[in-house]
């Protein structure tokens, strides 16, 4: 998850760490982008097989307790895999999993070692924008491979999809929940390799009708284009790096946690105000745990700002997905064409995600 105060450090932290970086005398790996063009064309990883290898890094937040590392490798593991620790993984600076050159190290070793067929961040939290100059974008193009996470992860979703158009997967981090729902999940996504179609969990749970994961039409319609988005809070924060996609005729996704009301607003403001939301075809809203005004505020509604900056756009839209900072959440391929149903509340893959 984004603890309330790693955002804020975050957004502190990273826009200095961002405008800074090109100044010191870090050494910057050969390949790697600071300011280079967007990429152009899109590359999908290699499929994944069980008893592969996969690359277990923690490339944002420490975890506070070293025995969840010792969960996601036995997760892993029961999911079928044989699993290589990043060497620096278990590090802490502060709030982060070491410093950022050694957090960059191992995602940039993760992708250069051909043993390691996929790439599982531990966490999320706050410090993957810190090490985006410091990746190696030219050597991840030549050995695309998938890579999982959410929240944080956001950040690197969106600039792998940016600098080397490598599709990537926004879902459970390796300390996150594997319940039976994210293991059908990712059984069917990565080994099956099927065409996802994602709609939300139906269970009445004895009640007359759904009340949870219920979603909701903002505009109807249906729409196709890329996917791309994640974690709205990250998302904005790389607004003006090469880090970002263009937004053209894209399927944006968003969620949040522990954002107030009036902070949704102020970023669905950024978005406007730099024109992303004019150029989307479709827009999905995910979850946005504990989102609720703070004590004596007045505040305008999730229903008011959507009413305010995605309704007058005219695209297909909807909100309620079960994407998010929830137990069971979609894993939704980053920079893959889909196909959305604003009416139905649900998208569908319409190409694979992996090299044949």
């Amino acid at each position: 998850m984004v603890p309330l105060m790693d955002k804020r450090q975050f957004l502190k932290h990273s826009a200095l760490a961002l405008s800074l970086l090109p100044l010191t005398a870090c050494a910057v790996p050969a390949g790697a982008a600071t300011a280079r063009p967007q990429a152009t064309g899109r590359i999908l990883p290699k499929p994944l097989r069980r008893g592969d290898t996969v690359g277990l890094i923690a490339s944002s937040a420490a975890v506070a307790d070293l025995e969840d590392l010792v969960i996601a490798r036995e997760t892993l593991q029961a999911l079928g895999f044989n699993v290589k620790s990043g060497r620096f993984y278990n590090e802490r600076r502060g709030h982060l999993a070491g410093r950022d050159e050694d957090r960059a190290a191992d995602l940039n070793a993760m992708f250069a070692d051909p043993e390691v067929k996929a790439v599982i961040c531990a966490r999320g939290g706050s410090g993957a924008a810190r090490i985006l100059p410091l990746l190696d974008y030219q050597m991840i193009r030549r050995n695309p491979k998938p890579l999982l996470g959410y929240s944080d992860i956001t950040a690197l979703h969106n600039a792998l999809l940016a600098q080397c158009g490598l599709v990537s997967f926004h879902g459970p981090n390796g300390i996150g929940s594997w319940n039976a729902f994210n293991v059908d999940q990712f059984e069917r996504l990565f080994f099956n390799q099927e065409l996802m179609q994602y709609q939300n969990e139906q269970d009445l749970k004895g009640e007359l009708v759904q009340r949870e994961n219920r979603t909701r039409v903002i505009t109807g319609g249906k729409a196709q284009g890329q996917l791309i988005g994640g974690n709205l809070t990250v998302l904005t924060a790389l607004a003006g790096t090469p880090y970002l996609p263009d937004f053209q005729d894209k399927i944006l996704f968003l969620e949040d946690i522990e954002e107030q009301p009036y902070r949704i607003d102020r970023m669905m403001s950024t978005l406007k105000l730099m024109g992303a939301l004019d150029k989307i075809k479709g827009f999905i809203f995910g979850d946005c745990n504990r989102c609720t005004p703070g004590n004596g505020w007045g505040s305008l509604t999730l229903d008011e700002i959507f009413a305010d900056f995605i309704k007058p756009l005219g695209i297909p839209a909807y909100r309620g997905a079960m994407i998010g900072h929830i137990p069971k959440q979609f894993i939704v391929p980053v920079g893959a064409m889909a196909e959305m149903d604003a009416d139905a509340g649900t998208f569908r893959l319409l190409e694979p995600v992996f090299q044949n």
